[in-house]
């Protein structure tokens, strides 16, 4: 192609007058200037945008559009209220459920622990005032004994008056119509085996010849093991003249979770050191909340009042995070439901065995 078409086509590219005039060298470098300038014309202009990598351009919403690869989200189908109702009840029945498991196994031997230090300091001082008690009718929840077993795990553990469930969440309870620690006779003490410390929870292994010490209002007296029975085993030999005789009573089970769920009862006999103590007397009968594996029917009232307050507090949480908001709701809510979940799990743990 000679010089002449090319200024030809770069005239028409350009909308440029052709020119004809001049020389040869004239013509070329008016034809190389004029292609600079188209050149710089075109890098000027702004480029078309390709569409992005993964981009996909289709007509309808932009939840349809992929982006990046990602699938588009599809808009999910309205829930039912029955079906939402129950989802809801499941997670809300779900969620008591872990809680209670939790208050039961996690943090009642905190709860214990705390009554145990109160029970301590009021032993010790009636024991110091000498007005701790040593018969007869004695209120439940009364610290009565302290009581030491190395080989048991028992350290300085208060013993309280009562064998009913409630009573028991303090500690080691004394069965009211049997004697005291240390006095002539049968004295039986029943212990937790897993809830609340589970403060007998060593008892199934005990072993014939260890020591177990008790301080009563009545002085220090020592028991040594002498044997240990399940049920439809014979009992030991009876009882003469100012013999004394410490039962401790539990539960058992097999298995890893066999505290929990026991299958049996255990006792511990162990035999007084010296002559026992003289007995002012004892009730002749306790009531059958206060025998082995027996629930605690007291309960029942707190707990079906405290059940509807349970779920107006979390109707008042619903209520008042719709009209105040978030973080208002909780400060004035959160504590409410707490206490109120606190309680009704207590009285629902007294409905179970009392020696769980």
């Amino acid at each position: 192609m000679t010089t002449t078409e090319l200024e030809a086509i770069a005239a028409v590219e350009t909308d440029l007058p052709l020119d004809t005039t001049g020389s040869r060298r004239e013509r070329r470098l008016a034809a190389e200037a004029t292609s600079t300038q188209r050149v710089m014309r075109r890098s000027a202009e702004p480029a078309a945008v390709a569409p992005a990598a993964g981009v996909v351009a289709i007509a309808g919403s932009l939840d349809d559009v992929a982006v990046d690869g990602v699938a588009p989200k599809r808009q999910r189908a309205a829930i039912s209220p029955l079906r939402g109702t129950v989802a809801w009840v499941l997670a809300t029945v779900s969620l008591l459920s872990l809680w209670f498991v939790a208050y039961a196994v996690v943090l009642t031997p905190f709860q214990e622990s705390s009554r145990q230090t109160v029970l301590y300091s009021t032993l010790r001082q009636s024991l110091s005032q000498q007005t701790a008690p040593l018969g007869g009718s004695i209120a439940p929840g009364t610290p009565v004994a302290l009581m030491n077993a190395p080989s048991l795990g028992i350290s300085d553990t208060t013993v309280v008056e009562g064998t009913s469930s409630g009573d028991l969440m303090s500690g080691p309870g004394h069965k009211s119509d049997t004697v005291l620690p240390g006095q002539a006779g049968v004295s039986v003490l029943y212990g937790r085996a897993s809830l609340f410390g589970g403060p007998f929870a060593s008892v199934p292994q005990a072993k014939v010849g260890d020591p177990i010490s008790v301080i009563t209002g009545q002085g220090t007296f020592t028991y040594t093991i002498s044997g240990l029975r399940r049920a439809n085993d014979p009992f030991p030999a009876a009882l003469t003249g100012t013999g004394g005789r410490l039962t401790l009573v539990t539960a058992e089970g097999t298995g890893r979770l066999g505290a929990l769920r026991p299958d049996g009862v255990v006792y511990v006999d162990a035999t007084l050191k010296g002559d026992g103590q003289p007995s002012p007397g004892h009730p002749a009968t306790v009531p059958l909340a206060e025998q082995a594996m027996q629930g605690d029917p007291s309960a029942m009232l707190p707990l079906a009042v405290l059940l509807p307050l349970l779920i107006g507090s979390v109707m008042f949480i619903v209520w008042a995070r719709a009209r105040w908001g978030g973080w208002q709701t909780w400060v004035i809510g959160a504590p409410l439901v707490f206490a109120t979940l606190w309680a009704v799990s207590q009285c629902a743990v007294q409905l179970l065995p009392n020696l769980i």
